[in-house]
C-alpha cells in the first residue's frame, strides 16, 4: 500500500474516534436535558464510530501498517435543541461520507484493490447513517418538542442498542 493511502486511512481512522468524542458530547447535551432516550441514540452512536475506527485499526494491522493515533479536536458541546444537536450530527455524516468517497477515489488511484473492497463497506454504511439522521430531523421537526410524540421518540431511542455487524 503507498505510504499516502496508509496516511490517509490513518486520518480516517482518527475522524471515526473523533465522530465518538462528537456524538458523546450529543448525548452529554441530552442528558443535561433529562432526555434519557435521545442521549441513549448518541452513546450508541459513539460506541458504532469507536467500531468503525477500530474496523480501521485492524485493517491497518492486518496489511502489516501501523495505526497511529492523533489528539481529538474538541466537539460542540452546547446545542439549542435536539433537533439542532441531530442537524450538527447530520452534518457531520455528510462530512464523513465525503471523507470515504477521497479515500475510496485515492484507493482507486492507486489501484489499492483490497482496500477498495475494504471502504465499500462504509460506503455503504454512510448511506444508511445519512439516512437515519434525516429521518430523524423530519420527525423532529413535524413534532413539538412537548408533544406525546417527543417522548415517545425519547423513549424508543431509550430501547436502542449497538450490536456489531457480522464479518
Amino acid at each position: 500500500m503507498k505510504e499516502e493511502l496508509a496516511k490517509a486511512l490513518n486520518e480516517q481512522l482518527n475522524f471515526e474516534f473523533y465522530s465518538a468524542h462528537v456524538y458523546l458530547a450529543m448525548a452529554a447535551y441530552c442528558s443535561g436535558e433529562s432526555l434519557d432516550g435521545f442521549a441513549n441514540f448518541f452513546l450508541i452512536q459513539a460506541e458504532e464510530e469507536r467500531f468503525h475506527a477500530m474496523k480501521i485499526y485492524r485493517f491497518l494491522n492486518d496489511r502489516g501498517l501501523r495505526a497511529t493515533l492523533a489528539a481529538l479536536p474538541e466537539p460542540k458541546n452546547d446545542y439549542s435543541s435536539v433537533l439542532d444537536a441531530f442537524e450538527h450530527g447530520y452534518a457531520h455524516e455528510q462530512q464523513n461520507t465525503g471523507k470515504f468517497y477521497n479515500l475510496t477515489d485515492l484507493a482507486l488511484e492507486t489501484r489499492e484493490h483490497a482496500t477498495m473492497y475494504f471502504l465499500k463497506w462504509f460506503v455503504d454504511e454512510q448511506v444508511e447513517e445519512e439516512s437515519l439522521f434525516s429521518t430523524i430531523i423530519e420527525k423532529l421537526k413535524r413534532i413539538d418538542k412537548d408533544s406525546n410524540a417527543f417522548y415517545m421518540m425519547d423513549a424508543e431511542f431509550a430501547a436502542r442498542t449497538f450490536t456489531p455487524p457480522a464479518e
